[in-house]
């Protein structure tokens, strides 16, 4: 039976993660992973996520099984952080999944159960959520995400919302858009919700990078004003990237509704997706999160070592930036990008040139992960673009 099976392509950015790592050159540079690194290159664990560890080797008297939803103290101790502390708590409900990709598959499926045929999404996207879509037997439907001067395409989104039908949802990126860096801006939220709320389709937003782009709180304001305008919502949140539990895949499903009895259908029908699919979540990262939310002292620690991430990403920002133009690329509008990501447009030829002339790795769609550049590796860098591109 199984020589019936077809052979499936590689996924492409784990096999440029093994080319990264074959290679001999020391001056090599991984920009395709998308993990956070410091100055050093390096991707610590967080000093409060070591700390809240201890906690858990010390006082977890039990590894007995939680439930399909998870940690639901993990899950409500972010409610405030992710929705506002002044949200109306009976419109949310939600459980823990295994990472954002978790997230967002427990999302389209319970859509897909409550009628949902097809989903509206700009691109470029994170490529996972395609295979997500078409995992679940949606419809996808594309749309421009990115304006040539590189800014968000307020007009595409628009357009695709008018053409929506009953039973669509619109999958939009909460902020540090990943591939683009190219987030809407508050004044394009602001038309976004009431456009939203007319249009009749279920927003289902992901949020995987809440605080890499200008705060945990700034970077929830498309969100929340989306709240504010519909009726209900899905949201798929992670936490691998904010505290640093990539390995240890931490995220979590909400629904958002003004109906308690769809509320609680949804919750219903997201553990029984989850007992089929995972039966029950990885637990080690959510009891870590929940002990920091829950701890004064640990959340601060904790929100200062994002802050110096950020902060870090955006000193990179600043002198990429500042290079302006290197051959036709217009490098100034990755100053006002947000995230660990952006988007160069360069040829699979120049691409591959900048592998083997010059040991640089970065994803064939021109992706560059932008914590994978220091100090010491930034210049190295803006030279052989130049050389690559003139």
């Amino acid at each position: 039976m199984l020589e019936t099976l077809k052979p499936q392509p590689a996924d492409a950015l784990l096999a440029l993660i093994k080319l990264h790592n074959a290679d001999p050159r020391p001056t090599k540079i991984d920009l395709g992973v998308g993990v956070y690194r410091t100055g050093a290159g390096d991707t610590p664990v967080f000093g409060a996520i070591k700390a809240a560890e201890r906690i858990l080797l010390d006082t977890q008297d039990s590894k007995a099984y939680l439930g399909p939803e998870g940690d639901m103290g993990f899950v409500h101790a972010l409610i405030p952080y992710v929705f506002g502390a002044a949200f109306d708590r009976s419109r949310v409900e939600g459980m823990q999944a295994p990472g954002g990709t978790g997230a967002v598959r427990l999302a389209v499926e319970v859509a897909a159960r409550a009628g949902a045929k097809r989903i509206l999404m700009g691109t470029p996207s994170w490529p996972n959520h395609a295979q997500i879509v078409a995992a679940v037997g949606l419809e996808l439907k594309t749309f421009k995400h990115m304006t040539d001067d590189g800014t968000a395409d307020l007009e595409a989104l628009r357009a695709a919302l008018a053409d929506a039908a009953p039973g669509d949802i619109v999958l939009l990126h909460g902020c540090c858009h990943n591939p683009t860096g190219v987030d809407y801006t508050p004044a394009q939220w602001d038309e976004i919700a009431p456009m939203l709320a007319a249009s009749g389709v279920l927003p289902l937003i992901d949020l995987a990078y809440q605080g890499l782009g200008d705060g945990m709180e700034a970077d929830t304001y498309g969100l929340r004003q989306v709240l504010a305008a519909v009726p209900e919502a899905l949201v798929a949140y992670s936490c691998d990237k904010n505290f640093g539990l990539y390995r240890d895949r931490v995220g979590a499903f909400y629904a958002v509704t003004d109906n308690a009895e769809a509320l609680a259908h949804a919750m219903a029908n997201g553990a029984t997706i989850a007992r089929a699919g995972w039966s029950m979540p990885p637990d080690h990262g959510a009891a870590a999160v929940r002990l920091i939310l829950g701890d004064t002292a640990l959340t601060a620690q904790w929100l200062h070592e994002l802050t110096a991430m950020r902060g870090r990403m955006a000193q990179v920002r600043e002198r990429l930036a500042a290079a302006q133009q290197i051959g036709p690329i217009n490098m100034a509008p990755l100053g006002s990008q947000k995230g660990l990501f952006s988007m160069l447009p360069l040829s699979g030829e120049q691409i591959m040139a900048l592998r083997e002339r010059h040991g640089i790795y970065m994803a064939g769609s021109g992706r560059v992960n932008i914590a994978g550049l220091t100090t010491g590796n930034i210049e190295a860098f803006l030279a052989a673009l130049k050389d690559v591109t003139e």
